[in-house]
């Protein structure tokens, strides 16, 4: 039970002052004493020779001029020959190093800083209701053309009434002979 008139503990006690938290590793972990007074520094490795990849480019000559055609011949072949690339051949920066101007500078470029004069005057506000205003007039200007009525034939000769004929009376062709 809970003691009377104190929250009840809902976590775990510490361990004693003899316990060290972490990896213990026993040739290194000497405390204080063995970091002030040792330079133990990390001995550089060796790097060993690392495996070139084949060139495929050359194996693949060598089996067309042997005179073989089929994928599986052309394995044979890879196997019975194992040709590497060369160590300066892998590197593409060693082969053509890159061209750069003397004065160039990697990384992205610093944003210009924002003039504050633009600012007080409200300078960006009064860009951006021009913009607005020209939008609204390119608008305006658009619906315009889409309220022009079209031509229509009625339309067309209000405008230009076609010429009158002249007036012929017809008569019954048996009656045209007298």
């Amino acid at each position: 039970q809970a003691e009377l008139g104190k929250p009840q503990r809902n976590c775990y006690t510490l361990p004693g002052l003899d316990f060290s938290y972490g990896l213990y590793i026993q040739r290194t972990d000497g405390g204080v004493p063995e970091a002030i007074g040792h330079w133990n520094t990390v001995k550089p490795r060796t790097t060993s020779a690392q495996k070139m990849p084949l060139d495929f480019i050359t194996m693949n000559r060598g089996a067309l001029k042997a005179g073989y055609t089929t994928a599986h011949e052309f394995n044979l072949y890879y196997k019975a020959k194992d040709i590497r690339r060369k160590d300066d051949e892998y590197s593409r920066f060693k082969r053509s190093p890159p061209k750069v101007p003397a004065d160039f500078t990697y990384g992205i470029t610093s944003r210009p800083c924002t003039p504050f004069f633009d600012l007080l005057q409200h300078k960006y506000k009064e860009l951006w209701m021009e913009q607005q205003r020209a939008l609204t007039a390119a608008k305006r200007a658009e619906k315009k053309k889409k309220d022009k009525v079209r031509e229509t034939r009625t339309t067309f000769l209000r405008k230009q009434p076609l010429l009158a004929k002249e007036e012929s009376f017809w008569h019954l062709p048996r009656l045209e002979k007298v």
